[in-house]
């Protein structure tokens, strides 16, 4: 446990990497939806905004890099690979959490003033808007997870493999989802495909399937994370 919470550590070394950056990047993002908003007939009728993704794919690069740029490191103090994964994961746990739960505030505030004064949807767009502030924390705070996760995920295929891996990683993905959506395209099974989405519910959409491939993304990662060489 002691090895856990001293490779947690190594991430917190330098806050303003894996917090600041993240807030900092959402933080534009925010401002210029809002003075969008403000000063465009944008903000004439309530609308929804894709602004805060910029959050959510910044937090997913920072854990990419934090597995790419720490492990070595971690290694060569002696911390096991195994560890660095645990405490890691510990860090992504304890984040989206404390990220859902900040987001649930300003999701409040927002809702409180009336979209900033705009009707600026911003920091819960659509179906992450779960309307009761527990529930928002899992709301928010389950697809960071994911994200999250997923870039421990990346982050352990180009430690594990280079950048063929990384790249490997980039076009395999793109050859499984352009072949689905070529197959879904044949078979005509889009309406199928949007009827199943639209029988699930709002927290089956927004917890439970993020849980689903963060639990994915954290069993596919750990093999790989245990090859790594120095």
């Amino acid at each position: 446990m002691t090895r856990i919470l001293q490779a947690a550590r190594l991430h917190l070394v330098h806050p303003a990497v894996i917090l600041g950056i993240p807030w900092l990047v959402v933080a534009i993002s925010f401002a210029i939806n809002l003075a969008v908003f403000h000063l465009t007939p944008a903000g004439e009728e309530e609308g929804f905004s894709g602004g805060v993704l910029a959050l959510y794919i910044t937090v997913l690069v920072v854990f990419v890099q934090a597995v790419t740029q720490l492990l070595p490191f971690a290694m060569g103090m002696s911390i096991s690979r195994r560890a660095f994964y645990l405490g890691t994961a510990l860090v992504a746990a304890v984040q989206a959490l404390v990220y859902g739960i900040a987001i649930s505030a300003l999701v409040a505030v927002e809702n409180a003033t009336g979209g900033w004064g705009t009707g600026l949807d911003y920091w819960a767009p659509g179906i992450f808007e779960a309307g009761n502030p527990v529930l928002q924390v899992l709301y928010s705070g389950a697809p960071m997870l994911a994200l999250m996760f997923v870039g421990i995920g990346m982050g352990v295929v180009h430690q594990r493999w280079g950048q063929a891996g990384t790249w490997g990683l980039i076009i395999g993905s793109l050859v499984v989802f352009g072949g689905l959506s070529i197959l879904i395209t044949w078979l005509e099974a889009w309406g199928s495909v949007a009827d199943w989405f639209t029988d699930q519910s709002a927290t089956t959409l927004a917890v439970g399937l993020p849980v689903a491939l963060a639990a994915a993304a954290a069993l596919a990662a750990y093999p790989g994370i245990r090859r790594v060489v120095p």
